[in-house]
């Protein structure tokens, strides 16, 4: 299982992936090459001079691999990076777990902006209530003019109507006249 990129790894797990990685990349640095490798570069050396160094640097990487190995382990322990590591790992646990950290979310910011939105909100209700009620006394100023043009022409025609009826009254007259 590999927990180098999990966030919740046991306590010293850190340390122990530090120490692996650190051993893989130098081995990787360190890697013996192949005897017959060896021997092709030594070629002009006998067969006996060509294993005899080549048992020294077989000897001469693994006591490189132990040293560097051994350093990285008392250097860890010097600078406490084992406690270091798991410090940071409960800090990272407990970052995570806290629901209200700063970063995910500011209370008092939210407060801010939920109140700050509510004002706007009521502003634009308060400006949409008033021009809605500036359009009624509009449209009641206009009805109630009406209504008074409506009455100061009811005498007019009052009086077109009376001239419609004395016109009416005419013609029949001035017909009665003219039929004997």
């Amino acid at each position: 299982m590999d927990y180098t990129h999990t966030s919740h790894l046991p306590s010293g797990l850190r340390q122990s992936n530090l120490k692996k990685s650190f051993k893989r990349g130098v081995r990787s640095l360190l890697t013996t090459c192949s005897k017959e490798e060896f021997c092709n570069m030594f070629s002009t050396f006998g067969s006996a001079e060509q294993e005899h160094l080549h048992r020294l640097f077989i000897q001469v990487i693994t006591s490189l691999h132990e040293n560097i190995e051994g350093k990285l382990g008392s250097i860890c322990e010097e600078t406490q990076v084992g406690t270091t590591l798991d410090t940071i790992e409960q800090l990272v646990e407990e970052h995570s777990l806290d629901i209200l950290s700063a970063e995910k979310t500011n209370l008092g910011d939210v407060k801010e902006e939920v109140s700050e939105a509510k004002k706007d909100e009521i502003h634009y209700l308060t400006s949409m209530l008033e021009k809605v009620v500036e359009q009624n006394n509009l449209t009641r100023a206009h009805v109630e003019s009406l209504k008074k043009r409506n009455q100061d022409f009811s005498p007019i025609s009052d009086s077109v109507g009376k001239l419609r009826n004395w016109n009416v009254m005419y013609g029949q007259s001035s017909l009665q006249k003219k039929t004997p």
